[in-house]
């Protein structure tokens, strides 16, 4: 087995039940070792639900799952320890400075002071935010802030990344830079599992699933879902699936 054809998501049937409201319902899939992964779904469509769980923060219904070599149900902690995860909404304090941000992140993950100090400065330079690394991180660009917070999520060196809209409100010039850092990452091994609302977006990624009404209705490579559902982007697939009215 190649190193590229290790799966470092893998779900069997995993199903979440909210009394008689099932959220995610049996879906399977697996998502390799260095792959992009979009995931993708309406508002409601159960993609919150699957990543919470995928994240180890909520415990299956039925079904199974490993995530970075680690069993959901077992070894939910191990999970944690393993991957990393930024949101469009929370990542970073908005109160304190990208270098504050920096030692406090790593010392969430574990990371000794003079290893966060090290990386931290290293992030900083590579970013270009040395001259802004003792501002309020309020004071900075959303764009600024999304890769700073993608970095830092990448501080403790997971195996898989988790992001959640990152790109959602930051201007397309900032967009395009942002995929050349989850490129960068890809490149380097790491497992991007990534949700967004821009369907051009989802022609980047290696692998594109669309769930609807917890269901996993199509999954695929984007050019062999244009194929095969006959359309000509993966804008016009999830319109059909998603909303089909």
């Amino acid at each position: 087995m190649s190193e590229m054809s290790i799966a470092m998501i893998r779900t069997e049937h995993l199903t979440r039940k909210f009394g008689d409201f099932t959220a995610v319902d049996a879906i399977t899939f697996s998502v390799e070792k260095g792959e992009i992964f979009g995931f993708l779904g309406a508002n409601g469509a159960g993609k919150t639900t699957a990543i919470r769980m995928l994240t180890g923060l909520l415990a299956p219904t039925s079904g199974s799952a490993t995530v970075a070599g680690f069993d959901l149900s077992t070894r939910p902690e191990k999970i944690k320890q393993h991957i990393g995860y930024m949101s469009q909404r929370f990542s970073l304090y908005e109160d304190l400075t990208p270098r504050e941000n920096i030692r406090f992140w790593g010392g969430i993950y574990g990371l000794e002071k003079s290893v966060v100090k090290e990386k931290g400065e290293q992030l900083l330079a590579s970013l270009d935010l040395i001259d802004v690394a003792d501002s309020r991180l309020s004071s900075l660009p959303l764009g600024w802030k999304q890769k700073l917070a993608f970095s830092v999520a990448l501080m403790h060196e997971p195996s898989v990344i988790f992001l959640d809209e990152p790109t959602g409100g930051v201007d397309p010039v900032t967009r395009r830079r942002f995929w050349e850092m989850i490129y960068e990452t890809a490149d380097k091994g790491v497992t991007v599992f990534v949700t967004t609302h821009y369907m051009d977006e989802a022609e980047y990624c290696d692998t594109v699933s669309i769930m609807v009404d917890g269901r996993m209705a199509a999954i695929g490579t984007p050019d062999n879902l244009k194929n095969q559902f006959g359309v000509p982007s993966i804008e016009d697939l999830f319109v059909r699936l998603a909303r089909p009215s």
